[in-house]
């Protein structure tokens, strides 16, 4: 078993480093990981990674990047039946919907109609209950996430109520809304595909 080992995933575009963690992880059973990144997108996505598969994990700023150093026990176990949030699935019984909003205005033609059509939808969606499994913002769907967001009260009460929201970080950096965000885990496509895979329905809008 390699102890440890250093992965350099600077310039690499999303999902690309959490890949290259999963796969030294899973291969190579490391106790010991250092990894380089050049974005703050991620420096999160991969430090929930490793924290999912139980390792305790410290980053610095370095230069223009950051630098996460992972560790985990020797006696601790490699976790790698978690779900794409890195928690453990609690018995589902009714059926999971996943939700992805890829813009921030609902159909085409009016613009200011489909806007006001999304927030409808944002503020009704709540009416599925606990149908709601996953709710994923791509694309311009991650200005609903901000801190100007009409809907955002509405969306940090879905969160606090248990919603798993997903907002995408190679969005986010696109728009430069990183700091902007205030609702949802920064994630990546393969915590999307993921989720896709364990949904019984997936539902596409915007």
């Amino acid at each position: 078993m390699e102890m440890a080992r250093t992965l350099d995933a600077r310039g690499l575009a999303c999902p690309a480093p959490v890949l290259m963690v999963k796969d030294a992880i899973e291969k190579e059973d490391l106790l010991e990981l250092t990894v380089m990144v050049d974005n703050e997108a991620s420096l999160e996505n991969v430090t929930r990674f490793c924290e999912s598969r139980q390792y305790a994990v410290t980053s610095t700023s370095q230069g223009d990047g950051y630098v996460l150093a992972a560790h985990r026990e020797q006696n601790a176990p490699t976790i790698t039946g978690k779900d794409d949030a890195g928690t453990d699935s609690p018995p589902v019984t009714r059926p999971k919907t996943f939700i992805m909003v890829a813009g921030d205005k609902l159909g085409s033609g009016d613009d200011e109609l489909g806007r006001k059509l999304m927030l409808s939808f944002i503020k009704t969606v709540k009416e599925m209950e606990d149908d709601l499994w996953r709710l994923v913002f791509v694309n311009n769907g991650v200005k609903l996430t901000i801190d100007t967001s009409p809907v955002l009260a509405d969306l940090q009460a879905y969160e606090q109520a248990g919603l798993v929201i997903l907002v995408c970080g190679t969005c986010l950096t696109h728009f430069d809304l990183m700091e902007a965000k205030k609702v949802g885990q920064t994630t990546n496509m393969l915590d999307i595909v993921t989720a896709m895979q364990l949904a019984d329905k997936v539902i596409s809008i915007g």
